[in-house]
């Protein structure tokens, strides 16, 4: 069985994701739009990959392919589905920005603390990060 991934390797992973994909995206369609702010195509392209990627590349996005971690179920152990991820992002976002980001802080400690490093989002669609 695979180790969980902890808060620093699933951090670099998000900034790695972040530097090598969404900026960017970013740039280019804000450069496109001349919208830099909130530029819907970018965001929505970026909320696709942070839901077809995983489900279709056994777990991982680009920066957690490059950490060494990926995301899978937690009871069997396999990869995500679009549902899991759908649940992952989409529910667990609209969670986060109904708490007004305290679920998100939440996350952050339970990834720090909890022995099984699962967050908020993890729980919400049964999922785990475990490195490679």
């Amino acid at each position: 069985m695979n180790e969980e991934a902890g808060f620093w390797i699933r951090l670099g992973a998000w900034v790695l994701d972040a530097l090598i994909v969404s900026l960017p995206i970013s740039i280019l369609f804000g450069i496109l739009t001349g919208d830099f702010e909130n530029e819907p195509i970018s965001n929505f392209l970026l909320a696709l990959y942070g839901i077809l990627v995983p489900a279709y590349w056994n777990g991982y996005t680009i920066g957690k392919r490059i950490c060494g971690i990926r995301i899978r179920k937690y009871d069997t152990l396999d990869p995500p589905g679009i549902g899991t991820m759908l649940l992952r992002n989409v529910v667990a976002g609209l969670v986060y920005m109904l708490t007004f980001g305290i679920a998100f802080i939440i996350s952050v400690l339970m990834v720090a603390f909890r022995e099984d490093k699962r967050a908020v989002h993890d729980f919400i669609a049964g999922t785990e990060v475990v490195r490679d």
